[in-house]
């Protein structure tokens, strides 16, 4: 069950179990149940990347129009990674509210890189965003070289939280 919007009540109304029930009980069961899981796509701004043997998870929760959500994206030896920048898509698209929001990426191979993902107003996906290399602190896209050339068993983690359109 989702969240809905609470009830208006009115001076004399009798109070059921029924009302108690939908109106709180579950209300807070939703607020309290587990995460869900969807399954990202992952493009590329000129040729997509193959997945190959590689795992993409992604598991949201959503609150009203509060969505917080994780996607977990581990390269395969038969993982292909696309030419451009890489896209990867939100389990709801976002509100088109003034600005930008900004979430967290770890790129982890041989070294450990912190980013950051923006989701854009009424975004479908996201894009990932790193230093291009050790030597440069500015932010680049994610892509097959960015931040260094992916390869088996390198992962992109990522966690944001944005208002969805509904």
């Amino acid at each position: 069950m989702a969240i809905t919007t609470p009830r208006t009540w009115v001076v004399g109304e009798v109070v059921t179990a029924a009302y108690l029930n939908a109106e709180v009980r579950d209300q807070w069961l939703d607020v309290l149940a587990a995460w869900v899981t969807y399954t990202p796509v992952w493009t590329g701004a000129t040729t997509n990347p193959v997945l190959g043997n590689g795992s993409l998870v992604g598991r949201s929760k959503k609150i009203g129009r509060l969505v917080n959500f994780q996607i977990d994206l581990t390269m395969g030896s038969t993982t292909t990674y696309g030419t451009g920048a890489w896209s990867i898509t939100l389990p709801f698209q976002a509100a088109a509210s003034s600005g930008s929001r900004v979430g967290n990426a770890q790129a982890l191979g041989a070294s450990r890189f912190g980013g950051q993902v923006v989701v854009s107003p009424g975004a479908n996906g996201i894009g990932a965003f790193f230093p291009a290399s050790s030597a440069v602190s500015n932010y680049s896209s994610a892509a097959a070289a960015v931040p260094f050339a992916w390869a088996n068993g390198n992962e992109l983690r990522i966690t944001g939280c944005y208002e969805s359109a509904t």
